[in-house]
């Protein structure tokens, strides 16, 4: 399932859990952040090509032959000279497409924002995270999502968690009720491929408070 389908769940989801009011505003104020946003994009439009690392491991590397399609750290006027305008327009492969007639700018803009931290996991965490878990785990992961008052028992504070990084992938992997913990818990493996689980993992490992 792809992130845009999860996104549209996640909407449905948080219209039911609050009010219609609050949801919208909630969903707006998350997803009006470039990065996000931009990751979005990415993952819609580039990452057949370029992977989901932007390292060029992707199904449709194989169809370029020797072409690179690994995306290297570059400056924007770069990034936005080669998405508007085409590999071609850089002296780069006739294959990248000049996506200026497709995008509008803003995505354009988004687009370039995130380059900036594909290559980071956990940022690229951070972007999974909040286009999937804020509703019930937070923007702060602290388990005071819009949606956590509804859940018996709450869901989990992840900044203050004790458990290791292969019990994190596993439970978002498999979900809550395979782990013994709440079945509210979605199986998220069945919607995140590895390598996001892999970075929201790393992600997590960032915002722990030791007290």
């Amino acid at each position: 399932m792809s992130l845009m389908v999860t996104l549209c769940l996640f909407g449905v989801t948080l219209l039911s859990a609050v009010s219609q009011a609050d949801s919208r505003k909630a969903v707006k104020e998350e997803l009006s952040k470039p990065v996000i946003r931009g990751g979005i994009v990415f993952k819609n439009y580039c990452k057949l090509c370029h992977g989901e690392r932007a390292d060029g491991i992707a199904r449709a590397a194989k169809l370029y032959g020797v072409a690179n399609l690994t995306i290297k750290a570059a400056d924007n006027d770069y990034y936005f000279k080669i998405i508007r305008d085409g590999g071609v327009a850089v002296g780069k492969s006739e294959f990248m497409p000049p996506w200026e007639g497709e995008l509008s700018e803003e995505q354009i803009r988004d687009v370039v924002a995130y380059l900036q931290i594909a290559t980071d996991s956990k940022r690229r965490g951070e972007v999974v995270f909040k286009t999937n878990c804020i509703l019930c785990h937070g923007l702060m992961a602290d388990g005071k999502g819009r949606a956590a008052r509804m859940y018996d028992p709450p869901p989990a504070n992840l900044t203050k968690s004790d458990k290791n990084d292969d019990y994190k992938r596993m439970i978002i992997s498999r979900g809550g009720a395979a782990m013994g913990r709440s079945e509210f818990m979605p199986v998220w493996g069945d919607q995140l491929s590895a390598q996001e689980i892999e970075d929201v993992v790393a992600y997590l490992r960032t915002i722990l408070v030791h007290n």
